[in-house]
């Protein structure tokens, strides 16, 4: 077998980036559906910084995607914004990399049919997301619901990534995507055309539990604005959320086999570690035996001097919608520069005719 090196240096969809020192390109888009927490923070969006110096980058804000239940079209166009906000304010060089809204780049949508053409009823079918979202209503869910993977799969090829950053929930889908990609080569007799997407599986402590309950997820949708760490939330909020976090009664445990067994606890020893870029064991042998008033002092120091800058910036960018806006059709002109060749090229491997 060649070595990883080897084996990259001959993938036509690699040795491009190769050459220019980078380890591929990523694509990854992110729903404009709701005010941004730590858990979209620490779980996507830090590592999407990081991954700039060794990866040719495109985030996408999926509005496309958020209507596949219905939006408030006002708040729709807020929402985008502040992704598009929290991607700058942390981080993310528009210059360098690619930020623009997946409704600007005709080509998701078109590509988006062909793969509905090439993806077959049962993959759809097999998908956990669908069935969790449609429940019991399955016959009264849009049709854009059902074919949201095909969409994803777009998104991806409409660039020939070689990569997706992927958490848990997002696997599946990107199997599905390189199953798209693998069906349309051999189809069509083109067994290089579109990469097999690698996933890039998130890093360790990127799964944010709720601040009152440490069994469920940090989410959004949770009535309770003290459940979570909005990326707008300032240094005030984020100390009172923090100092009201859900805990027990017990000092802070002295192993991580105890933590596993108090959920309040490890989530917030977990947050630590996040934010620090620490293990969590190192987290608990510093705090091992204290009171949590202690720990949760030292937690919102920490999280005050994480967040507390993003949060700044991106309510000043908040403020400058016009600015957001440019980066956002500067993003989506360059997306389509490289997006339209590969929709072309595609057209004419179905055989379609040139207008």
């Amino acid at each position: 077998m060649p070595d990883a090196v080897a084996a990259n240096a001959a993938n036509p969809h690699l040795a491009q980036y190769n050459a220019r020192g980078l380890a591929g390109r990523i694509f990854s888009g992110v729903q404009p559906t709701g005010n941004l927490h730590l858990g979209n923070y620490l779980g996507a969006i830090r590592n999407f910084v990081r991954f700039q110096s060794s990866y040719d980058c495109i985030f996408c804000v999926v509005d496309q995607h958020a209507i596949t239940v219905w939006q408030d079209p006002k708040e729709l166009t807020n929402q985008t914004r502040e992704i598009t906000a929290a991607f700058l304010a942390a981080g993310i060089d528009a210059k360098t990399h690619i930020i623009f809204n997946q409704s600007l780049v005709p080509a998701h949508a078109q590509l988006a049919w062909v793969f509905n053409c090439v993806a077959r009823m049962g993959w759809m079918s097999r998908m956990t997301q669908f069935k969790e979202k449609a429940g019991k209503d399955r016959e009264n869910v849009s049709l854009g619901l059902f074919a949201y993977p095909s969409l994803m799969a777009a998104d991806i090829l409409a660039y020939k990534a070689t990569h997706v950053p992927v958490g848990e929930d997002q696997k599946q889908h990107l199997e599905l995507t390189r199953d798209i990609a693998i069906k349309f080569n051999n189809d069509f007799a083109v067994p290089d055309f579109f990469p097999i997407t690698e996933p890039l599986i998130q890093g360790a402590a990127t799964r944010v539990m709720s601040l009152r309950d440490g069994t469920k997820k940090m989410s959004k949708s949770d009535p309770s604005d003290y459940s979570r760490i909005n990326l707008t939330d300032d240094s005030d909020t984020i100390a009172q959320k923090i100092r009201k976090a859900k805990t027990d009664p017990l000092p802070m445990p002295d192993s991580e086999a105890e933590a596993e067994k108090r959920p309040e606890a490890a989530n917030l020893l977990d947050i630590y570690a996040a934010l620090i870029d620490a293990e969590r064991a190192d987290i608990v042998a510093s705090f091992a035996g204290q009171q949590f008033s202690a720990f949760k002092n030292a937690l919102t120091e920490v999280a005050v001097a994480k967040l507390g800058p993003i949060g700044a910036e991106m309510q000043r960018l908040m403020k400058d919608p016009a600015y957001v806006d440019s980066v956002l059709r500067n993003g989506g002109e360059r997306a389509r520069a490289i997006a339209e060749p590969i929709l072309a090229e595609v057209y004419r491997t179905v055989g379609f005719l040139k207008p």
